[in-house]
């Protein structure tokens, strides 16, 4: 199942607001636009550089909004449909430190629903904030359930059932009615995207929010299905060109992904132009069900969606993450790159395992208590690849840094297959290989002091492999190996207390 998102765009002159396909600059007698973010202070970056996931927990199908100031997102709670019965947001004033906001919608505030709320669609008008959902999961006309909208007075709820029925509980152009996405255009008409089974809707809401409109001809269904759709459409606006996006494969799978058609018309046609977000082997599985957001009077776009995880096999271990979204000069967009970075700007280290030792986020840091081996990692597997992160060793003993390739991790000092780069105030680099058991590959001398940080570089290209110390114009050490081919990125600390922070794995 996948989440939607509202589109908002801005226009040339930057007059208008866009958020996931919300235009909230309404036309006059519509609901004043929400207050927009300081430019100044834009959130400007090449990924969540404070770490994807951004949020702790199993989430999918994530939305947005802005709202006051700050940025929202509403996913779908990640689990059982038994248990698929509430949906939480999260708020953040800079895209980077988030508020969980949790039950702004139960099932116990919708009579209709009896299981699995999910794909939340929220938009503000009329002095009101909607929440638009799909429940219960129909597989007939014969069932009750399908697109309902919940209604608030606060973005975090919470919400209640605004018509104490679905919106729409039918089966139309064989369209499911689920994975809803909400988009008012410049002219303040507002219409929703949906479907699953194959086959994608348009509808025109009419300016209450709760009801549906006709088209000119006397319609109130379109069908706009583009090739290879599966689920999950997405609306939103850019320099006066329409983007439908949506999700293509199995949403359990490891190929679910994100393509994309252009249109000057909000109802299309919508032909397909190509994939811009697919799994990566070296960094998760099943990417989909996305939004998009526009930082407010900016031509800065991020797209919102989730993965899976590349350890996990439980259809319902999802986690949503953010990537910049980038254009080509005629508008077409480019290929989403999922970046890995952590700065830990966040104060946290929501996608990180430890295996031993003592471990906290805080001040923008990664700190490990002395320990004789602890370990954090990042759920990778990179072959190939350009991994940093700024080392401070805090004594005079033992040595910190970067452990690379590795699997079979476990606590325990050598208890890892894969490589160990690290640095010593004691006055050296060391590079090593751990097989249950030490085995050094090379050391360099090395002026390092307790408290300083140091950029630590390693570069692995098949069996050659750099290590690079704050001059990264020439490797400090360079050997050839081939004990370990691909596997996880992390850190490590050897006897001393270290500051971990700035990591980020990209490949060669």
């Amino acid at each position: 199942m996948t989440a939607n998102r509202r589109g908002r765009t801005t226009a040339a002159a930057l007059t208008a607001l866009v958020i996931g396909g919300l235009l909230t600059a309404p036309p006059v007698g519509a609901s004043p636009a929400p207050t927009v973010p300081d430019h100044s202070t834009a959130p400007d970056y090449s990924t969540a550089e404070a770490g994807n996931p951004f949020v702790d927990g199993w989430y999918a199908d994530p939305d947005v909004a802005v709202y006051d100031n700050r940025y929202w997102v509403f996913p779908t709670s990640s689990r059982p449909y038994a248990e698929q019965t509430y949906l939480d947001a999260f708020s953040s004033p800079d895209l980077v430190h988030w508020t969980k906001h949790p039950n702004v919608l139960t099932t116990a505030a919708v009579s209709w629903a009896t299981k699995a709320v999910w794909a939340p669609a929220p938009v503000q008008r009329n002095g009101k904030y909607y929440l638009y959902f799909a429940a219960n999961d129909i597989q007939s006309n014969a069932e009750l359930g399908g697109i309902g909208v919940a209604v608030a007075d606060r973005p975090e709820g919470p919400y209640t059932d605004a018509i104490g029925k679905p919106l729409i509980s039918q089966f139309v152009n064989g369209a499911q009615p689920i994975d809803q996405d909400v988009f008012i255009d410049s002219d303040g008409q507002a219409y929703m995207y949906y479907g699953g089974w194959d086959h994608a809707n348009v509808v025109k809401l009419n300016s209450d929010m709760t009801s549906l409109g006709t088209f000119e001809d006397g319609s109130t269904y379109k069908e706009i299905t583009p090739s290879n759709y599966k689920e999950g459409p997405q609306m939103f606006k850019r320099a006066g060109k329409y983007y439908l996006m949506w999700s293509e494969d199995y949403w359990g799978g490891p190929n679910y992904s994100v393509s994309y058609a252009m249109s000057d018309s909000p109802t299309g046609p919508f032909t397909k132009l190509s994939k811009v977000l697919g799994q990566d082997p070296a960094v998760a599985r099943g990417s989909g069900h996305n939004s998009v957001l526009n930082v407010p009077g900016t031509d800065i776009w991020y797209i919102v969606y989730h993965r899976r995880p590349l350890s996990r096999t439980d259809i319902n271990h999802r986690q949503i993450s953010y990537d910049r979204l980038n254009f080509n000069v005629d508008g077409t967009i480019q290929p989403v790159t999922m970046k890995v970075k952590d700065n830990f700007g966040d104060g946290n280290a929501v996608g990180w395992t430890t295996y031993g030792g003592s471990w906290s986020a805080s001040g923008g840091r990664y700190d490990a208590a002395s320990s004789p081996g602890g370990k954090a990692l990042l759920d990778t597997n990179f072959a190939n690849f350009t991994y940093d992160a700024d080392v401070t060793p805090r004594s005079a003993r033992g040595d910190a840094g970067v452990v690379f390739r590795v699997s079979q991790p476990a606590n325990g000092t050598d208890s890892y297959r894969g490589y160990y780069a690290g640095i010593s105030a004691a006055g050296r680099v060391v590079l090593g290989k751990a097989d249950n058991g030490w085995t050094p590959l090379a050391s360099a001398p090395l002026t390092v002091r307790p408290g300083t940080r140091h950029h630590l570089r390693v570069q692995a290209v098949g069996s050659t492999i750099e290590v690079y110390v704050d001059d990264l114009s020439e490797p400090r050490i360079t050997v050839t190996d081939t004990s370990f081919t691909s596997g996880a990125n992390g850190v490590r600390v050897f006897n001393t207390a270290a500051g971990f922070d700035n990591v980020s794995v990209s490949h060669r």
